[in-house]
């Protein structure tokens, strides 16, 4: 079987890699000669654990190809499979320009019995529209179908190898048992392969994301009103956690959600809504309260400083949205930060994987050092963004001595109150109460009482 991937951004690369390397033949393309030249040898445009090293093993085997060829790709691929970008318009709908662009330019190449996959995360109807585009260019009737992706960065290889389900949309079952077979190599512990109308397998994805987006939002907004009484939001979490019909996952206060699919994705599922004269209330309160949610942390850093920050030198752990990526779209960081310089703080920052991306957008408003620790050095405060497993245990006596004051925000909740207020550190949190040393006691409540169950 071969298969052709257009576009090599995140989607489009981590796709046609675990493609080739369940023994599929795949040419991935790209516009972008600087990318394919990089990647033919072997460099990565985005960090993601594990990726490296399957590109090179399965390009050395001769299964994965790299090319701005469109036409050598598609012509003999029984898949074509499109993952190009589909950014936020200024309106908050998808921008599906790249997508169309491409369906132009595949036209004169497909063959009759390929089918035509969408992999981009497109509003429902798109699979409609690009079916008559491709119809009205080729003179005949071409096999489109969807197939979401529903990849977690820092955890897209496992997400794509074992996946909870495949969804794919499509309007004949022949083109459903063709991407069955596709997928057969990743379907061996039973997970289910969900077919249904291109229509909700789009639907499908914006959904998950929505809901999935408004369980972080929810527990954010809770975190806020439980810190008002001095309660632990640790402690409400596990007592709802564990109703079945609630759950654990995406449960996590936070300094709120960034990336490049939660915060594009609900919006452009308020868009379809307004499409549709509905309202879309529930999701514009998601958003708006993700939004005031990053603003969280460097107001508790003004409240301590009495918004006296000039000259202050205020250190950063994390820079991505998330770890295991370098990706700091719509990261919270960067709107603490921006805050921090309007206010005449300095800034240094540590990231193990995006300062790179930061610096082209921010350059030398800020400092970077490669080690977490020296960022500590003559700080009057830390300030946790992201939630590395390399920020999670550090040297708590170094922190104390190398912070001028040894004060911690912590936007993610790493470390346990009552231990940082008897380590000596003035700690502040998500939905817990303040801590420093003279609340060293253990607090009624605290999260330092476990259960014994």
């Amino acid at each position: 079987m071969k298969v052709a991937v257009i576009g090599t951004g995140y989607v489009g690369l981590v796709s046609g890699t675990c493609f080739a390397d369940s023994g599929v033949d795949v040419t991935c393309v790209d516009i972008d000669q600087k990318k394919i030249d990089a990647l033919n040898v072997g460099t990565i445009p985005i960090y993601e654990p594990g990726l490296k090293e399957l590109v090179l093993r399965n390009a050395e085997a001769g299964r994965l190809h790299f090319t701005t060829d469109l036409a050598s790709a598609v012509a003999p691929a029984d898949i074509v499979y499109l993952a190009v970008g589909t950014p936020q318009s200024h309106d908050g709908s998808a921008d599906l320009t790249a997508l169309f662009k491409v369906g132009e330019a595949i036209a004169p190449h497909i063959r009759e019995d390929a089918v035509i996959v969408t992999k981009s995360t497109v509003p429902v109807g798109t699979n409609a529209k690009l079916f008559a585009q491709l119809k009205e260019l080729t003179g005949r009737e071409c096999r489109v179908a969807s197939n979401p992706e529903f990849l977690k960065e820092g955890a897209a290889i496992d997400d794509f190898s074992k996946p909870d389900r495949v969804v794919v949309g499509v309007r004949h079952q022949e083109d459903a048992d063709i991407l069955h077979q596709l997928y057969k190599p990743f379907l061996r512990t039973d997970k289910p392969f969900l077919v249904m109308s291109p229509e909700s397998a789009e639907l499908t994805k914006y959904v998950a994301n929505a809901l999935l987006a408004t369980k972080i939002s929810f527990i954010n907004q809770m975190a806020n009103v439980v810190e008002q009484f001095d309660a632990d939001i640790n402690d409400v979490r596990r007592g709802i956690g564990h109703d079945q019909r609630i759950g654990f996952a995406f449960l996590f206060p936070g300094a709120g959600y960034g990336g490049s699919c939660f915060p594009k994705d609900v919006r452009a599922m308020i868009n379809t809504f307004k499409q549709c004269g509905m309202g879309a209330e529930i999701l514009e309160a998601v958003d708006q309260v993700n939004e005031q949610q990053k603003h969280v942390l460097h107001t508790k850093i003004f409240s301590e400083f009495g918004d006296n920050l000039a000259g202050k030198k205020i250190a950063v752990w994390g820079l991505a949205f998330k770890p295991k990526t370098d990706d700091i779209r719509e990261a919270p960081a960067l709107v603490m930060i921006e805050k921090l310089l309007a206010a005449g703080a300095e800034v240094c920052t540590h990231d193990p994987e995006a300062m790179d991306n930061v610096k082209e957008i921010l350059g030398d408003k800020i400092s970077y050092v490669d080690q977490p620790m020296d960022a500590l050095d003559n700080a009057d405060a830390l300030a946790i963004v992201t939630e590395w497993s390399q920020f999670r245990t550090p040297d708590f006596e170094e922190m104390k001595n190398r912070l001028k004051t040894p004060i911690v925000f912590d936007g993610r909740n790493l470390y346990d109150s009552g231990n940082m207020a008897r380590k000596g550190f003035t700690y502040h949190s998500i939905g817990r109460p303040k801590s420093d040393p003279s609340t060293a006691v253990e607090r009624r409540g605290s999260t330092e009482r476990r259960s014994v169950s």
